[in-house]
């Protein structure tokens, strides 16, 4: 095949994605999983940069609508056996 400078990222990536998985070879591999990394939307030049939050208030600064403080569980479920039914004659 032809070398990666000679095609386009994204032309060798497809390249590579129609050898069958049971053909290719560790360095084929490696390339495409550099390739995929190198091609993902969030590195992508232009791309805006992630943050660990989406707005300015942290987590815990948020109300609870539902009152006192949640700290990520929820109450345990409670679950309550019927009534067994009675055997009329």
């Amino acid at each position: 095949m032809n070398g990666p400078e000679l095609n386009s990222p994204r032309a060798r990536l497809q390249a590579l994605l129609s050898i069958p998985e049971r053909q290719r070879t560790d360095a084929e591999w490696d390339e495409l999983n550099e390739l995929e990394i190198m091609l993902a939307a969030g590195n992508r030049p232009g791309a805006p940069a992630q943050s660990g939050r989406s707005s300015g208030t942290a987590p815990g600064d948020r109300p609870n609508p539902g009152g006192g403080p949640r700290h990520g569980k929820r109450p345990p479920r409670k679950f309550h056996q019927r009534p067994r039914k009675r055997n009329t004659p």
